[in-house]
């Protein structure tokens, strides 16, 4: 079973019930999950739980889907990546909405994140406008995503050439020096330095083997017999 991480910080009762009880097969409570997901597209927070649950009522009653709605929901997603939101999400959209276009783009924009390729993510991102739109109704999302790659390359370097840094986070001047302070670290001579965390930190990796005195005799026995 794969686990769903991302819970807000404090969800409503209400919402809490729907998701425990029996109510969340209950087309009637559509609209309850759907201003629910407004509400996190406004604070940045996400409930992968509770937009799951809108993406199942929308499988058991087709003619309720919002396109609209689900477009949140998988940008939404997006801002959670690694986690694999996005990825529950794809599989309770039926065939047809999986092939057209927002949500080929945002699949798009998903490969690119998990590969890491970070610098080409915010070239398709600025290179059409239409990615601004898909993601206009979510406050915040760049610096989302922008937060997300900085863990990712926190995770990874101890330290990072300047250049490169701007590339992966799409910001420069005094917006990256802002940047760089707010997650402490620092910068000299076009040089960022991370911290040492227990994800970036060198690992002296021991290997052994095991051999048996049975082994060791063949080994003995093959060579006198060359």
């Amino acid at each position: 079973m794969v686990r769903v991480s991302n819970t807000p910080s404090s969800r409503p009762e209400v919402i809490q019930s729907l998701i425990d009880g029996v109510d969340r097969y209950n087309p009637d409570n559509v609209s309850i999950l759907e201003e629910y997901l407004a509400a996190q597209c406004s604070n940045k927070e996400c409930d992968a739980m509770a937009n799951l649950a809108i993406l199942k009522l929308y499988q058991f009653n087709p003619h309720l889907t919002n396109d609209q709605v689900v477009n949140n929901i998988l940008v939404k997603a997006l801002t959670t990546l690694p986690e694999p939101d996005f990825n529950l999400c794809l599989y309770l959209l039926n065939e047809q909405m999986v092939t057209e276009e927002p949500v080929v783009r945002l699949v798009a924009l998903q490969d690119l994140i998990e590969q890491a390729c970070f610098a080409d993510f915010w070239k398709v991102y600025e290179g059409d406008d239409i990615y601004k739109e898909l993601t206009a109704e979510v406050l915040g999302f760049e610096d989302l995503i922008r937060n997300n790659f900085a863990n990712a390359i926190a995770m990874t370097f101890q330290s990072i050439e300047l250049e490169s840094l701007q590339a992966y986070l799409n910001l420069k001047g005094q917006a990256l020096t802002d940047f760089i302070k707010t997650r402490e670290w620092t910068e000299a001579n076009g040089v960022v330095a991370i911290p040492v965390n227990k994800d970036n930190e060198a690992k002296t990796t021991v290997l052994t083997e095991n051999i048996k005195f049975e082994q060791l005799t063949k080994i003995i026995g093959h060579s006198n017999d060359a």
